[in-house]
C-alpha cells in the first residue's frame, strides 16, 4: 500500500508548554481511516499539522499531493455567494463572458478545459442535497448544516488527493448526514476522518487509535474495532489478575524467606552463646550464613521487583474506563404526573405546536428535526429563555435546561463552586462527595471552567444542573453528543441511566438516542411538532 502522508518525528506543544506530541511517527495509505482518540489526545492537532494549519516543533509531515481539509467549525463569510465558496466564481464568470461574445483570451485561460464547472457544480450540490440551493445564493440564505456541505463541496469540486475532516457531522440534521456519509462512503482517494458519529466510523477501512502520544492500528471499521478492542481489554483484565497473583506470591515467599533467615540467626547467636564450636569454625559458619541470606534476601527482593514490574504493565494496557456512577432518586417523577404543557404554542422563527401537548410521567423524548426546524427555540422557550409568539408552554415540575454552547458554566470559577451555585444549601462536603460520582475527584473538583476539555466541560455543566437543588424532574438537552468523544457518550449515557425524571433530549446522533431509552420520537416538520418514529426519517429502529 503506497503511502500518502508521512509524519516523521512529529513534535508539538502550545504556547503554554503543554506537550501534545513528542516523537510521533505516524503514515496514512490509500483508503479511509477513522483516527479515534479521546478528548485532548490531539486529534484535532494532527489534522491542522497535516493540512499544514500548524507547524510543528520538530520533525516532518510529507503529503503525497494536494490536501482538502474541512474543520470542526466552519465559518464563512455570509455575504459570500455559493459560487465563490466552491472555488469556481472566476471560471464561472468567464463562461459567462464567452457565452455573450466576448472573446477575450484571458476568460479562455481562465477556463482552461474546465467547460462543465457549472454542470459538475451543480451535480456535486445535487449528490450532497443542496441542489436547491442554486450558484448565486449568498450564505446567509442558507443554514449552518448546509454550509458545512457547501464547504464540503468545494472540497470535492478540487478533487484533492487526500481528504481530511474533523467532525463533519456535528450541527448535521438526519437528512443532511445521510448525504454526507453517501459521499464518504464513495471516496476513493485517502481520507482521514476524526469523529464522534458511530455511523460515519462504520464506513471507513480501518481505525487509528491515538493515546498519550502514540498511534495504535486496528483493520476495519468501529463496530471491528470496538470487539478487537474488548477483546484485547479482556486479555489485559486477565493479565492482571495473573500479575497480582504472583505479587501476592512473591510477597509471601519474601516473608518466609526472611522468618527462615531468622530462625538461622537465633540458632547461630544460640550456638554462639554456648559455644559449642570452637570459635574460629562458628565465625566462618556465621559469615556463610550472613553471605546466603543476603543473597536469599536479595533474590526474593529482585523477584518481588519483577512482579512489581510486570502488574504495572498489565495495569497500563488496561484502559481507563471510569464511568459515572450516581444515585439521583430526589429526580424521580411518579408515571401520571404531568410535568409540561404545550398549548397552542406558536414560536419564534415560525414553528408551532398546535392543540394541546402533554408529557407525563419520566417519559424520555427524542426531538428531531432539520437544521433550522426551530428545535433549539422550541427547548429556550419551554425553559424561559424566550417568550412565545403566543400560546403557553407550563412546566409543572422543577426544569433544567443544558444548551449546546454550555454557557451555565461561570467560567472564572471552579468545578465545586459551580456546583454550589446550583446547590447553595449543600456543603462543601457534600457538593465533592457528588462531584466524585461525575469523575471530578479530589484536585480535579478545583480546576477552574475555563480550562476544562470540551468533554471534562460538558460532565461538569451536567453535574451542575442533575446536582442542583431542587433537583430537576424535567431534563432538556440540546444536541448533548457534539463534540464528544466515544467514552465522553458512554459516561453520559451512565448518567442519564441513573436519572429518574422526564427527559427531552434535541439530537441527530440516532444510535445515542436510543441507547439512553427513548421512549418518543417528535419531529418538528414543516413548522409542526408530530409524533413520529426513526423509521419515518429513513433510520433503523
Amino acid at each position: 500500500m503506497s503511502v500518502s502522508i508521512t509524519c516523521t518525528s512529529l513534535s508539538f506543544a502550545w504556547p503554554d508548554g503543554s506537550t501534545v506530541f513528542d516523537d510521533l511517527r505516524i503514515a496514512f495509505g490509500p483508503g479511509r481511516t477513522g483516527l479515534v482518540g479521546v478528548n485532548g489526545s490531539g486529534k484535532t492537532t494532527l489534522l491542522k499539522l497535516i493540512a499544514g494549519e500548524l507547524t510543528p516543533a520538530d520533525g516532518t509531515v510529507r503529503v503525497a499531493g494536494e490536501v482538502g481539509y474541512l474543520p470542526q467549525n466552519v465559518t464563512l463569510d455570509t455575504g459570500l455567494r455559493v459560487d465563490e465558496v466552491l472555488g469556481i466564481a472566476a471560471t464561472r464568470a468567464a463562461l459567462h463572458a464567452i457565452e455573450a461574445g466576448d472573446a477575450a483570451a484571458q476568460h479562455f485561460e481562465t477556463v482552461g478545459d474546465d467547460w462543465d464547472v457549472e454542470e459538475r457544480a451543480l451535480a456535486t450540490l445535487g449528490e450532497l442535497g443542496l441542489g436547491h440551493i442554486g450558484l448565486d445564493r449568498t450564505i446567509g440564505e442558507v443554514s449552518g448544516g448546509e454550509s458545512v456541505l457547501l464547504r464540503l463541496a468545494s472540497l470535492l469540486l478540487r478533487r484533492p488527493d487526500v481528504l481530511l475532516l474533523d467532525e463533519p457531522t456535528n450541527n448535521l440534521d438526519l437528512y443532511a448526514r445521510r448525504r454526507l456519509y453517501a459521499a464518504v462512503e464513495a471516496w476513493s482517494g485517502v481520507m482521514v476522518v476524526v469523529s464522534h458519529d458511530r455511523e460515519l466510523l462504520d464506513l471507513v477501512d480501518q481505525i487509528a487509535d491515538l493515546r498519550s502520544g502514540e498511534v495504535t492500528w486496528f483493520g476495519g471499521n468501529f463496530s471491528a474495532y470496538e470487539e478487537a478492542l474488548a477483546d484485547e481489554q479482556e486479555a489485559a483484565e486477565r493479565m492482571v489478575r495473573v500479575a497480582e497473583a504472583d505479587l501476592r506470591k512473591q510477597k509471601r515467599e519474601l516473608v518466609d524467606a526472611q522468618v527462615k533467615l531468622a530462625r538461622r540467626k537465633r540458632y547461630g547467636q544460640k550456638m554462639n552463646d554456648q559455644k559449642r564450636e570452637p570459635k574460629i569454625v562458628m565465625g566462618a559458619r556465621k559469615r556463610a550464613a550472613q553471605e546466603s541470606a543476603g543473597k536469599h534476601r536479595i533474590m526474593h527482593e529482585e523477584r518481588l521487583a519483577e512482579a512489581k514490574g510486570r502488574l504495572d504493565d498489565a495495569v497500563e494496557a488496561v484502559r481507563d474506563d471510569d464511568e459515572i456512577r450516581v444515585d439521583l432518586p430526589y429526580t424521580a417523577v411518579p408515571p401520571g404526573r404531568t410535568v409540561l404543557t404545550l398549548e397552542k404554542l406558536e414560536l419564534r422563527y415560525g414553528a408551532r405546536v398546535d392543540g394541546l401537548f402533554d408529557l407525563r410521567g419520566p417519559e424520555r423524548i427524542a426531538l428531531i428535526g432539520r437544521n433550522g426546524a426551530g428545535k433549539t427555540t422550541l427547548l429556550r422557550t419551554i425553559a424561559g429563555e424566550l417568550a412565545p409568539v403566543s400560546g403557553e408552554a407550563r412546566t409543572h415540575v422543577p426544569t433544567r435546561f443544558l444548551p449546546q454552547r454550555l454557557d451555565v458554566l461561570d467560567d472564572e470559577l471552579t468545578v465545586a463552586e459551580n456546583v454550589a451555585r446550583f446547590a447553595p444549601d449543600a456543603t462543601n462536603n457534600r457538593i465533592r462527595a457528588r462531584l466524585a460520582r461525575f469523575l471530578f475527584k479530589g484536585a480535579r473538583a478545583d480546576q477552574r471552567a475555563a480550562t476544562l476539555s470540551g468533554g471534562e466541560r460538558f460532565r461538569a455543566a451536567l453535574a451542575a444542573l442533575m446536582l442542583a437543588d431542587p433537583a430537576p424532574q424535567l431534563l432538556m438537552l440540546d444536541e448533548p453528543t457534539n463534540n464528544l468523544d466515544m467514552a465522553s457518550v458512554r459516561q453520559l449515557t451512565t448518567a442519564l441511566d441513573s436519572y429518574e425524571g422526564a427527559l427531552i433530549v434535541a439530537g441527530h446522533d440516532v444510535p445515542f438516542l436510543e441507547s439512553i431509552g427513548i421512549t418518543r420520537w417528535l419531529v418538528l416538520e414543516g413548522g409542526e411538532l408530530k409524533e413520529t418514529t426513526p423509521e419515518a426519517v429513513g433510520y433503523p429502529a
